[in-house]
């Protein structure tokens, strides 16, 4: 089974920046890290490949520097890495994104992507049912638990507010899931020596057959117009002392507002 698994580099969110030209994330020099949820896509797709068969390749778009998660995902098992890299894919909104991770799907094969049901930075989730669009494929977001799968069909749950429904979805298919889903394994030594001396292939717009109109900044049909910190909310108090005493204190003010 062709297995891809899209992951992304993320910020560190104690260090975030915005560019206030174009409203976008500053990377460059900003410390990153895998998206966390991109590592439990990881294990799914180790976990099936173990389970079935078949080859996991790992794919990210983003500055040269993001090859570094690509070496993480390689010292966690993965067989492949790609790194889809272009200065025309700087600025994309999760469409333009999308679409070209769905260029990259095409080129390279698939039966099964995987992605983690966000990124931490933009907290959109959409780029994994996005590429589902584009890909014209079955997908199903939230994936909590993988009961089977075979070559032709897979059959997952998919967490909800206060239940789950089981779906069975026919492959090719694409699936984003949640950190219930498993615990990612820890790099082993043979993978971080594996890591080191990967060579790891870099696609640009014409490697994938990317319009240059549908990718980066001017192919984003969505655009940032304006970031702030949201104003304080007014007077605020700390409570101290004991859980009881806090309680007093508490009735004291709210009958002094008027509110019992």
């Amino acid at each position: 089974m062709r297995i891809i698994v899209c992951v992304k580099q993320v910020p560190d969110v104690t260090e975030v920046r915005i560019d206030p030209k174009t409203n976008t994330l500053i990377r460059e020099g900003v410390p990153s890290i895998m998206n966390p949820y991109d590592l439990h896509a990881i294990e799914a797709g180790l976990w099936i490949r173990d389970k079935v068969g078949g080859k996991v390749t790992v794919v990210t778009m983003g500055p040269p520097q993001a090859e570094e998660v690509l070496r993480e995902a390689i010292s966690m098992g993965v067989d492949e890495a790609v790194l889809l890299t272009d200065r025309r894919f700087a600025g994309a909104d999760t469409w333009a994104t999308a679409y070209t991770l769905s260029k990259a799907a095409v080129k390279l094969g698939f039966d099964l992507i995987i992605c983690g049901k966000q990124a931490i930075d933009g907290d959109t989730a959409q780029v994994g049912p996005e590429m589902a669009e584009f890909l014209d494929i079955p997908h199903v977001s939230y994936v909590r638990h993988i009961e089977s799968i075979t070559p032709s069909e897979l059959i997952v749950e998919r967490l909800m507010d206060d239940c789950y429904e089981k779906i069975a979805l026919s492959l090719p298919a694409l699936i984003t899931v949640v950190k219930e889903l498993n615990t990612p394994r820890p790099p082993s030594i043979r993978g971080k020596m594996a890591a080191k001396k990967a060579q790891i292939p870099r696609f640009n717009a014409d490697d994938i057959g990317a319009e240059e109109e549908n990718v980066g900044l001017k192919g984003s049909p969505t655009m940032v117009k304006n970031i702030f910190a949201p104003p304080p909310r007014g007077e605020r108090r700390i409570l101290e002392g004991t859980p009881e005493e806090q309680v007093e204190t508490l009735v004291r003010e709210l009958r002094r507002l008027g509110c019992l």
